[in-house]
């Protein structure tokens, strides 16, 4: 996707979230992530927010921890939200392209990096606010849910710190019926590393492979135990646990599936 998209994507995304948070009423539990509320969500996204905002316009070079959510309420609460989401989303549009600041994953620039992130981050706390008015969710465009699960396996558990683990290697698949996405996740005592293909062109292989790389390192296919796959939309929010795993098709070893919701968190 084009940052110019993912802008846009934050953009929209943060008012659902604000009209998900006044609907709901920021004391309303959350049930997708047990032990929040909807200010909590507020508070928290507001701040993660105001945190990318000051790269973006100040062009850090290094961390700085997330700033402490002031101790607002109610309208007050919703207001300083707004006004923070508000302020990201101009600063990432009147953002230089040759941006210099501190990132975490890798991308094409600086300012890629945050419009990608900051459109996810919200869009799945979005989900979040949505999911104390008990109604369902606000739909999520394929194509942009096929980019934030391919965030998540490439990128976030790619790192150093992602807990999902395996003292024996195993493998999960990951495959949309709709974008012809296909993720092959290995999973080892190292950090996770995963390949992507699209759908296969006639001729392909039947595992869904399109001639992209998609091997254990050896020049041999990698055979999943495990495969979730299902609508884009569908798959964003479960392997992002903010859906069940019955809300996709789980095949072969579910225990692996399992495996994949207990440590993924992040």
């Amino acid at each position: 996707m084009k940052t110019s998209e993912h802008i846009r994507g934050l953009a929209h995304e943060g008012h659902a979230l604000a009209a998900a948070a006044v609907g709901a009423g920021p004391g309303a539990e959350v049930p997708v992530c047990p032990g929040w509320r909807v200010r909590d969500v507020l508070r928290h996204t507001g701040s993660v927010h105001r945190w990318a905002t000051a790269y973006v316009t100040e062009g850090g070079a290094a961390r700085v921890p997330l700033p402490t959510p002031p101790e607002l309420d109610g309208d007050a609460l919703v207001d300083w939200f707004r006004e923070g989401h508000d302020r990201l989303v101009g600063a990432l549009d009147t953002a230089p392209a040759d941006l210099d600041c501190w990132s975490f994953l890798p991308a094409p620039s600086p300012l890629a990096f945050w419009a990608r992130r900051q459109a996810h981050e919200t869009a799945i706390h979005r989900v979040d606010a949505e999911s104390a008015l008990g109604n369902g969710f606000s739909p999520v465009d394929a194509a942009f849910a096929a980019d934030g699960i391919d965030e998540l396996l490439r990128h976030f558990h790619a790192r150093d710190r992602s807990r999902v683990r395996s003292d024996v290697p195993r493998v999960l698949r990951v495959r949309t019926t709709d974008t012809g996405d296909v993720w092959t996740v290995r999973i080892t005592s190292n950090p996770v590393r995963t390949d992507h293909t699209k759908a296969p062109g006639p001729g392909a292989d039947d595992d869904g492979s399109d001639g992209s790389s998609n091997d254990m390192g050896t020049g041999e296919q990698a055979t999943a135990e495990c495969e979730l796959s299902g609508p884009a939309e569908k798959l964003y929010l479960t392997v992002w646990n903010r859906l069940p795993l019955d809300a996709v098709t789980v095949t072969g070893d579910a225990a692996l599936a399992r495996m994949w919701r207990e440590t993924s968190a992040v």
